[in-house]
């Protein structure tokens, strides 16, 4: 089994979702930037409990704890909006709200990683990674 995927979000959020479903509290995933960026935002926003980066050879781990041993998660629904063989841009006005603001998207933007209502704040349009609530 090859740990290089070919979709690095795709392959987290699925990692995620199977975890949520069968009731795990944690998961680990080969590290990249991407990837560490996409699980700081979910943690800042109350989405999993803690992260740590675990160094390796030939590379890393990410060890992502979805939420605390005999809680319930966070995540109802994590999907990937945009796709390799279809991306989705918006701009700053056109970023959607999810469940009337109970979820959040994740938006690839010139300054970074950031949630929706973020990138509204600050003016920013760009590529829309997650839809989660």
């Amino acid at each position: 089994m090859s740990i290089q995927s070919t979709d690095q979000i795709a392959d987290l959020i699925t990692r995620i979702r199977n975890a949520v479903i069968v009731g795990k509290n944690e998961i680990l995933v080969p590290t990249s930037k991407l990837k560490v960026g996409l699980v700081e935002v979910l943690a800042k926003n109350g989405y999993v409990a803690n992260f740590e980066v675990v160094d390796g050879t030939p590379r890393g781990m990410l060890h992502v704890v979805i939420n605390e041993p005999g809680a319930n998660a966070k995540i109802n629904e994590i999907t990937k909006v945009s796709k390799p063989g279809r991306r989705v841009y918006s701009s700053a006005d056109e970023l959607p709200t999810i469940k009337s603001g109970r979820g959040m998207v994740i938006v690839s933007t010139s300054k970074g990683l950031m949630t929706g209502r973020e990138a509204k704040k600050n003016r920013l349009g760009g590529e829309i990674l997650v839809k989660v609530w």
